[in-house]
């Protein structure tokens, strides 16, 4: 299988093996149609080995450490089982290893696919593929994305509780029960088991309260507190009380010619990628529907004039194929006039149906330079999406000039 890539499984019961040269530990994650576990009831690794239709079992370092789905027994909230993998060796990273997930009859052994991530380096921690149901049959999705921060950074992405040391975020916590009076943390393990991130599992929370807006130049926040304006290199993630933000969002882009300049015709485009940064399709005014429909631009604007979104694209989130992605927004000049001849050059996000503005991005400090980078979207492997403020400037007067350097800025 290659990344994004899906079969058919032709058994109920699927196993699902990782093995490597080092000793891995792999966990499995039941995640509901709102991209994130019930409680950390479903968490199932080493430490809490089954939940509803899934078990963990262990090779003992002898045989890689698999994870078992009976999908029969899967309950009918349950959307996907993620499978994950982590180095056993605490700091360990991915670099110079290539691990294999064996997806297998769970009762003959039988081989129903193979894969390999390819081009691994720093991560700590990978989710390798997916058991998802589509439209009442059961599929495995190769996905191979890596994270930095570990078993833990997937974890918390995808709702569970994680408990750590706070003075060290790599060392495992013992479990503590729920507004137990304060302990000493434990001594330092020095063997097995293998050290990962404890889970406690606990009753479902409630949603976590809004974080405050995020000053300038720092990192993710949401859009619990209305409106965000977004500086360069600031992020959002586009979820609101707790739930990904999945329905038709549109991307409005405006400029006007600068003081006292020619009338400027600018073209808005977007480019989809796949999880390899791979070109998939650019939506421009030459091609305004592509996709089947999940992506649709407004047309060509000829010169900038009048107030409002020149131009306009709409993205339905949740009819995107699952190979897209990324998204990158961009706008050209055709006629090769500079950006440094344009004002009041901006991006903005609507909820496409009620036409509420979420996101703002207004673009400053303009070169002399055809093309911009304005934003993107990443979706991320808990089901919700990221948007970037972007402003990137390339020499480029069309959108095909610019898929390379969108790649690059995924």
């Amino acid at each position: 299988m290659t990344p994004g890539s899906n079969v058919p499984l032709s058994a109920a019961r699927v196993a699902v093996e990782v093995s490597a040269p080092v000793r891995l530990d792999v966990s499995g994650l039941l995640i509901a149609a709102n991209g994130k576990v019930r409680s950390d009831d479903d968490f199932v690794f080493y430490n809490q080995p089954s939940g509803p239709g899934v078990t963990h079992r262990s090779g003992g370092g002898a045989s890689p450490d698999a994870i078992t789905v009976d999908t029969a027994a899967v309950p009918a909230d349950i959307e996907k089982i993620v499978v994950t993998a982590s180095p056993d060796a605490a700091g360990a990273t991915f670099a110079g290893t290539e691990p294999t997930a064996t997806v297998r009859d769970a009762d003959t052994g039988a081989v129903i696919a193979t894969f390999t991530p390819p081009q691994l380096s720093t991560e700590t921690a990978l989710v390798v593929v997916e058991i998802y149901r589509r439209a009442g049959a059961w599929k495995a999705r190769a996905v191979g994305q890596g994270y930095a921060n570990g078993l833990a950074g997937i974890a918390t992405d995808f709702g569970v509780s994680v408990d750590e040391e706070p003075a060290a975020a790599a060392a495992p916590q013992a479990p503590q029960a729920p507004q137990a009076p304060p302990q000493a943390p434990p001594a330092p393990v020095m063997a097995p088991p293998p050290p990962a991130p404890s889970m406690a599992p606990q009753p479902p929370a409630p949603p976590a309260p809004a974080a405050p807006p995020a000053p300038p130049g720092s990192g993710k926040i949401n859009l619990d507190k209305g409106r965000v304006s977004l500086q360069k290199n600031q992020t959002v993630s586009l979820v609101k009380g707790g739930k990904p933000l999945l329905a038709s969002v549109r991307m409005g882009l405006g400029w006007e010619p600068a003081y006292r300049g020619k009338d400027i015709d600018l073209d808005a485009s977007v480019i989809a990628y796949g999880p390899q940064r791979n070109h998939i399709e650019s939506c421009y005014f030459g091609r305004l529907t592509i996709l089947g429909g999940a992506i649709q631009h407004s047309g060509d604007n000829l010169t900038g004039e009048g107030a409002g979104d020149d131009e306009a694209i709409t993205v339905h989130l949740g009819g995107l194929p699952p190979e897209v992605t990324g998204l990158v927004f961009t706008v050209n000049s055709f006629s090769g006039q500079k950006f440094n001849q344009v004002a009041k050059a901006y991006c903005r996000l609507m909820d496409a149906t009620t036409g509420e503005e979420l996101v703002r991005f207004d673009l400053t400090g303009a070169e002399p330079r055809t093309g911009v980078m304005m934003a993107k979207f990443i979706r991320q492997f808990s089901g919700e999406w990221e948007m970037t403020a972007l402003g990137e400037f390339v020499d480029s007067r069309t959108v095909k000039g610019m898929v390379k350097p969108g790649a690059k800025a995924l």
